[in-house]
């Protein structure tokens, strides 16, 4: 009789204990803030410079004043490629092998080399949450590791898994699905 109060107390504590909102997984090795602030108009010049609204070409952002220079990182990062796996894998796939050598060159250039990486793994909808967030940090590691073979400095770049919490695409099909499992670069001052 006391053991089967015990499992049924137990029993009921499972139940009534739930989920917690779904965090994502990090792995920092440097720690970086984020600031989202309101910016001028920015525009892409014809050699990889920008010029802010102004006219003036620049090509060291840590010169610009804060505004502008938010501005300027949100430009640079919106020219990053999206690596997108298979799935259930995390190896690069040979098709993505340019959009790694892209944003290698990208990063490594003079507009971003001052700037840290935070290397976003994502997945999609199927699998465990537990799952989703170890196979997002593999893909995002794995990214992480090609672009330290070419020549980005580890100490740049730091990693996240939103699992499959950060969609791209909600709709229940295989091309959707493909959209989700990707890693996204966002950059840090």
């Amino acid at each position: 009789m006391k053991k089967s109060w015990m499992i049924a107390a137990v029993a009921a504590a499972m139940l009534m204990s739930g989920c917690s909102q779904k965090e994502p997984e990090v792995d920092m090795t440097k720690q970086a803030a984020s600031q989202e602030t309101a910016a001028p108009a920015v525009t892409e010049a014809d050699h990889g410079l920008s010029t802010v609204a102004g006219g003036e070409e620049v090509s060291d952002i840590s010169t610009l004043p804060e505004d502008a220079r938010m501005a300027q990182i949100k430009a640079i990062e919106a020219e990053a490629k999206k690596i997108y796996f298979d799935f259930d894998k995390y190896n690069i796939r040979p098709d993505q092998e340019p959009n790694v050598d892209y944003d290698a060159d990208l990063f490594s250039s003079d507009k971003a080399k001052d700037l840290t990486i935070k290397i976003e793994g994502n997945c999609d909808e199927w699998g465990t949450d537990e799952y989703n967030y170890a196979l997002g940090l593999k893909r995002a590691k794995t990214v992480r590791d090609a672009l330290a073979v070419k020549g980005i400095d580890n100490s740049r770049m730091v990693m996240v898994s939103y699992g499959e919490s950060n969609p791209v695409c909600t709709e229940h099909t295989k091309e959707c699905w493909a959209k989700n499992r990707r890693v996204e670069f966002e950059l840090l001052p």
